[in-house]
């Protein structure tokens, strides 16, 4: 590094000097530091900015803009993360305007440029206020940031104005620890009476909220779930659907919170969203107004790989070499002091950071290989995941997610501390849920991801202990231990190892499990249409190519070989536990169960999935399964192959391992129920909400009922569906959205059935919409994450967002900012041979129908999300069929009609009034 960066400039003179660059998608303009404001058009901006430093807002999104051209660019993001660690902000001017508390309309890239350099004033003001909040490490850690490269941190260094100690700043020797509790007793059994849920709720709403007769409704229904049940494996179960804007989330937490009060128990609150994860903790503030108190009272729980884990940053910041590397880690070193619970995706973590140093990069911060060593890591006492995990023993409320429900309860089965009470928010996706988390995968990356924890790096250059690094202390007197240890890390050589898919290709596949992808990947090739050089291909795991039964068997007995040593290591770990009870210390203790624990789940998997698809190919085909082998792609590249097994229907295994061992459980969701049109019936239409919840497995009916919106949809919503255009024209289907848009003057929702569709529509929508002064963003095209497009399509009001299934299930966008929802097909389930075997399984066309509803239902939900609300939704799809417009309100105003007629409608009915003033949720 020079000499010129050591000497610690100030950073309001550098500032004083350094324009600000701001790029949309057709122009962009620098700002000088005297205020002179000069726009070009993008190829004459690259000529401009050519070996020049820059302040710049998202590194990403501005290099996509411009293309291959070499500038310096200080990135206000990466300063706003530096000097508020753990705060949000959206990845944009806009969001660090409203972040500090600078004036920006969100309407020029001029207002932009200031903010870029009003926004690194203000940001070094801080840093050099004697009252600044973050100061612990911070010159240590910019120090070791600078000689990284770092722009800013040579200016981080100046506006400190003191002697900096040399020497690297330990995050994880400066966070709290966690200690020890005695295990808590069992809950009570208490019911809760409707009349104390509604208490609860009143509280919760405040002497001033407006009485809501449904809410009231919901709450009095989800308390049922909480009464005492009658029989072993019938929970109290409830059905709840109910339409937006009754306020199902304080309905619920009343008497969850109530029931865990009472009983000193746990209630799961689990979702299917991480957005919705974020808004239950919001909600949670009216529970809980004090910040300590919601702390011991509340819990967010996810799997460990969502989880910064200490001893990798610990690693990787020994060994980082590479400069982004080295900045990235600092970055993550202040946010992981300050952070509520290390969690890095969803929590406080600036997502951003993925975009802007790689995702690979972070994914090596957490624990996604299961290798923790538990309390034989130097930082067990300190570990985000252990103290979350206590935690939530402890806490009246955890929110998690369905999947670490279903993993959970199926692999800590008859554990008394797994919880008796579940409230399953967004429970219409419980089925999708259940389907990943019960199904098989024998491929070619699953089978490398246990070869790597079994045997550790087998190359140079990659991380990795293995089984031995992290067991072999524990068991260093044991002689039958070890010989167990020693068979598994032999019998592992039958998995693919690192390279695996090179030697697919090359045709020199190496041992048992290679020889047998290799040849379902020529199966795969052999019995699918290959000219789709896009999209992941399959076919059936029956009539096979020459040699793959032979190989099947093969990988059988390999297979075999490894689950019988894996099992005896995991007993001999319990025996120790039990010899040795009297002399083991708690944390050699937990550690003997979690590696037990997870070496029976390991030997599971192969144990209860591999070997019986492999057992399959035989003939002998298992009930209730569909296997299938597959080619899994991603544009145009090869990401993985071999068998996947998934069950028929999903919901089976959830009632077993999670409904029927609870006492109560509310299934909820705005959308539930499928009204068919031609039946009046409610069986009929509670049909496919128990099917799909499992409750159909139950023996006894559960508790449903159904609320209906307080909207008033006829006057709030229009429903078009344009017969006259070519959908199958990306320039008619463009144009479409283009008018559209602009007749809405933005606030629009593009959903897309495929990601090649969106690509075309946004390139052909960039220019205009810029030109107009819309806002466009678009998940696969944007470099940022969904979740954070959805913020930013929230907080910038007449902006338009293009994406597909993610954006349809995860947006929550209440206001102006989302009057207009477009599809553009009617979105039918894909015809794989998943979907060909559950189609054949729950009603053929019927089973289309339903799923197709449910999608149309779902969008629709989107769009009104309050009484003041005002929207218009939209399919450019003519061949749209009737018997689908069940999804849809009964009363609201749905038309045929040609897409002129509907650019016309939607003006005028955006346009009718101004909203009513919001109401509280």
């Amino acid at each position: 590094m020079s000499e010129s960066l050591l000497q610690f400039p100030d950073p309001f003179e550098a500032l004083s000097r350094l324009p600000a660059l701001v790029v949309g998608p057709t122009y962009g303009l620098i700002l000088t530091p005297d205020g002179e404001v000069i726009e070009y058009d993008l190829p004459e901006l690259r000529k401009q900015i050519r070996e020049q430093a820059f302040l710049i807002c998202n590194l990403p999104v501005t290099t996509r803009r411009l293309g291959k051209v070499q500038f310096r660019a200080l990135d206000l993001l990466e300063l706003f993360a530096f000097v508020r660690p753990a705060e949000f902000c959206l990845p944009l001017a806009l969001g660090v305007a409203r972040a500090l508390d600078l004036p920006h309309s969100g309407d020029s890239l001029e207002e932009d440029a200031l903010v870029l350099l009003q926004g690194a004033q203000k940001l070094f003001q801080e840093v050099k206020s004697s009252d600044y909040a973050y100061g612990q490490g911070i010159g240590e850690t910019a120090r070791q940031m600078a000689e990284a490269g770092w722009a800013w941190g040579p200016l981080i260094l100046g506006a400190l104005d003191k002697d900096i100690p040399r020497g690297n700043y330990a995050v994880w020797d400066h966070l709290p620890e966690w200690e020890e509790r005695a295990p808590p007793p069992p809950p009570g059994i208490d019911p809760v009476s409707e009349k104390e849920s509604l208490a609860r709720l009143h509280d919760l709403l405040g002497p001033d909220a407006e009485e809501r007769r449904s809410q009231q409704e919901y709450a009095a229904l989800t308390a049922t779930a909480f009464d005492v049940p009658e029989n072993a494996d019938e929970p109290k179960l409830v059905l709840a659907e109910a339409g937006t804007g009754i306020g199902k989330t304080l309905g619920y937490i009343a008497p969850a919170s109530l029931w865990a009060e009472k009983n000193d128990g746990t209630v799961w609150l689990a979702t299917y969203t991480k957005n919705l994860q974020r808004q239950l903790d919001q909600e949670l503030n009216r529970l809980y107004p004090d910040p300590k108190v919601k702390n011991e009272k509340v819990v967010i729980r996810k799997g460990r790989e969502n989880y910064l884990c200490l001893l990798n940053l610990q690693e990787l910041s020994h060994g980082a070499a590479q400069p982004q590397g080295r900045i990235l880690l600092g970055l993550v070193s202040r946010w992981a002091r300050y952070s509520r619970d290390g969690d890095m995706i969803g929590g406080d973590f600036p997502a951003w950071l993925g975009e802007n140093f790689g995702s690979g990069r972070l994914a090596q911060l957490t624990d996604r290989r299961g290798e923790c060593v538990y309390s034989a890591c130097a930082h067990y006492r300190r570990c985000f995941i252990e103290r979350a995990q206590r935690k939530a023993k402890y806490a009246d409320l955890v929110i998690a997610n369905h999947a670490l429900v279903m993993v959970q309860s199926a692999t800590r089965k008859g554990d008394p501390d797994l919880p008796s009470r579940y409230v399953f928010d967004e429970g219409h996706h419980l089925f999708d849920a259940a389907d990943s988390a019960f199904s098989a995968h024998l491929t070619g990356q699953e089978g490398l991801e246990l070869r790597r924890w079994i045997r550790g790096a087998e190359e140079s250059g990659r991380r990795g202990k293995g089984l031995k690094g992290r067991l072999e202390d524990l068991i260093s007197d044991d002689d039958d231990a070890r010989q167990a240890l020693e068979q598994v890390i032999s019998a592992a050589r039958c998995l693919p190892a690192d390279g695996w898919h090179n030697r697919l290709i090359d045709g020199a596949p190496f041992g048992p499990a290679e020889a047998f992808l290799s040849l379902t990947r020529q199966q795969t090739f052999a019995r699918s249409d290959g000219r789709d050089q896009y999209h992941s291909l399959e076919t059936p795991a029956d009539h096979f190519v020459d040699g793959l039964l032979d190989t099947g068997a093969e990988l059988f007995a390999a297979l075999n070989n490894l689950v019988h040593p894996l099992k005896r290591l995991s007993a001999t770990l319990l025996k120790k536990l039990d010899d040795e009870a009297a002399d083991l210390d708690s944390s050699t203790r937990a550690r003997l169960d979690s590696v037990s624990r997870t070496l029976t789940r390991r030997a599971d998997i192969i144990a209860q999935g591999w070997l019986p698809m492999l057992e399959s190919l035989k003939g002998e085909k298992q009930e209730g399964f569909v296997d299938w082998f597959e080619l899994n792609r991603a544009q145009g590249r090869e990401l993985d192959a071999g068998m996947h097994r998934h069950y028929v229907d999903p919901s089976q295994p959830f009632v077993e391992t999670v409904l029927k061992p609870a006492h109560g459980v509310v299934i909820t969701s705005a959308t539930l129920r499928d009204r068919v049109s031609d039946s009046q019936n409610p069986d009929i239409e509670w049909h496919a909400a128990e099917v799909r919840t499992g409750a159909a497995h139950l023996i006894s009916t559960p508790r449903r009922q159904s609320l209906k919106s307080p909207f008033n949809y006829a006057e709030q919503s229009r429903i078009f569906i344009v017969n006259d255009m070519n959908r199958r024209s990306l320039d008619q289907l463009a144009a479409a959205y283009r008018e559209l848009m602009l007749a809405s003057g933005g606030g629009a929702l593009g959903i897309f059935t495929a990601i090649s569709r969106l690509r075309g529509v946004h390139q052909r929508l960039s220019e205009p919409m810029e030109q107009n002064h819309i806002p466009l963003y678009a998940q696969h095209v944007d470099p940022i994450n969904v979740s954070t497009l959805i913020d930013i399509f929230r907080e910038v009001e007449n902006s338009c967002l293009l994406g597909t299934d993610a954006v349809r299930d995860g947006v929550d966008v209440p206001g102006n900012s989302l009057r207009l929802c477009i599809f553009d097909k009617v979105p039918w389930p894909r015809p794989t041979i998943l979907h060909k075997a559950r189609r054949a399984k729950f009603g053929k066309q019927t089973y289309d129908d339903l799923i197709t509803r449910l999608r149309l239902k779902q969008a629709y939900g989107r769009l009104i999300r309050r009484a003041s609300d005002r929207g218009v939704f939209i399919m450019l799809d003519g061949a749209t069929p009737t018997r689908l417009l069940s999804a849809f309100p009964e009363d609201v105003v749905i038309e045929r009609i040609g897409l002129a007629d509907a650019i016309r409608k939607t003006r005028d009915f955006l346009a009718e009034n101004t909203p009513l003033p919001p109401q509280d949720p």
